[in-house]
């Protein structure tokens, strides 16, 4: 501020006297008042008019326009006063509180210049400097009017692109909150799984106890001990299935989003995957037929995991092209594509049991291998079907579902 508002200055003309000017520094300084909203106005007003000022007298005194540096001063100094007196007006009226109401900042900006410049004209005046023309004076109406709407042009861009940050931003933390509630949505699935599981052992163990405790009673109280000890872990396993869905639940999320802006997500967070792997992959998308309204958490927990599977497959380069249509039946069909090694045919099915992987890291570690069993176990309890099929470079996956399943809020959720 304290170099800009001196050098616009110097873009003037003078429409009284060779004295008083107008210039570019008033709208420079009144822009740099709404910008800087933590420095105070009164102190801006003091340093910039001492700065300007001084920046004028130097270049007076350097250019030969006065004899010496008194008579430079005492021709310049009037425009402290000019900006002085903009700063405390802009303070007193408490512009900064109108952020939001241009059509008021612009008002308070044209009375605040007139005012200044009535100063600044004032201060001349008493020097015997200025011969006042009032049919001037319409003229300096007229460029205090456009001075400040060149100023609330500059600032609304301003503001319009501070809030288009602030939306991808928010966006970006939407996304990021999305993806954490679709992984503990998934872990709540495969916590499911393990409640039915030790309810069954709970069962078997229990009637394993009762056929044995005629026989040998010893026996048969270990087989109750080792029973209610299950049932323990199955009220544990309860209770954290309980926390987790209450937490999902109290999340501010849509539980339904348009399909597009779905996969749209997908595609963004694992172009940040990728890129964190050092992979260069480029994403497509298609959607063809009408969709409504899909389940959140279950399409992104399926798509979510059928593209990472693949970004982690591929080698450093590739595309990954992801399809949703209408099937026939009403059925949504999804489809993920990629150019990476494929899957040999030997293997067929096996991709889908839980452990198996034929993905290894750099240093030979192989990943957690449960991203397909569980793809594999969501589809099927929704009643749906996965397949895969080899193209001459990589596969395709291609998962149906019906669609009264993702637009339908589903008790286990």
């Amino acid at each position: 501020m304290l170099i800009t508002v001196p050098l616009a200055g110097e873009l003037k003309f003078y429409p009284l006297n060779e004295v008083y000017r107008i210039s570019f520094g008033a709208p420079a300084f009144f822009f740099f008042l709404l910008l800087l909203r933590h420095v105070p106005a009164v102190l801006s007003g003091l340093l910039t008019g001492a700065a300007v000022v001084a920046f004028r007298i130097g270049l007076s005194c350097w250019g030969g326009e006065h004899a010496g540096f008194t008579e430079a001063f005492f021709s310049q100094y009037p425009s402290f006063f000019f900006y002085f007196t903009y700063a405390c007006l802009f303070y007193v009226l408490r512009v900064r509180f109108f952020r939001d109401r241009p059509l008021m900042i612009g008002f308070l900006g044209f009375l605040i210049e007139i005012a200044s410049d009535t100063v600044e004209m004032a201060v001349q005046f008493s020097g015997g400097r200025l011969i006042m023309m009032p049919g001037k004076l319409a003229d300096i109406a007229v460029i205090a009017v456009s001075h400040t709407f060149i100023v609330l042009s500059f600032f609304n861009v301003m503001k319009l692109h501070e809030s288009q940050v602030r939306e991808k931003q928010t966006r970006k933390q939407h996304e990021h909150m999305l993806m954490i509630v679709s992984n503990l949505y998934e872990e709540t699935i495969h916590l499911k799984k393990t409640l039915k599981t030790t309810e069954h052992v709970t069962k078997e163990s229990y009637q394993l106890y009762r056929e044995m405790s005629g026989n040998d009673r010893e026996l048969g109280s270990r087989m109750l001990r080792l029973a209610g000890e299950i049932h323990e872990v199955k009220k544990d396993n309860q209770r954290i299935f309980a926390g987790l869905s209450k937490l999902i639940s109290n999340e501010r999320f849509r539980d339904y989003m348009d399909a597009a802006a779905l996969i749209g997500i997908v595609i963004r967070i694992n172009e940040k995957y990728a890129e964190s792997l050092g992979k260069d992959i480029q994403f497509r998308s298609v959607i063809e037929g009408e969709h409504p309204d899909y389940h959140v958490f279950t399409v992104l927990s399926i798509l979510n995991n059928l593209t990472a599977n693949a970004v982690e497959a591929m080698g450093d380069r590739g595309e990954i092209r992801l399809t949703l249509r209408r099937a026939e039946g009403e059925m949504a069909e999804f489809q993920a594509e990629d150019d990476g090694p494929g899957i040999p045919e030997k293997i067929g099915e096996v991709i889908y049991d839980p452990g198996f992987t034929s993905k290894y890291d750099e240093f030979g570690t192989p990943s957690t291998g449960i991203g397909l069993s569980y793809v594999k176990e969501i589809v099927t309890e929704l009643e749906g079907g996965i397949s895969f099929h080899n193209k001459p470079k990589g596969v395709i996956f291609t998962i149906k579902l019906p669609v009264r399943h993702l637009i339908a809020e589903r008790v286990s959720s």
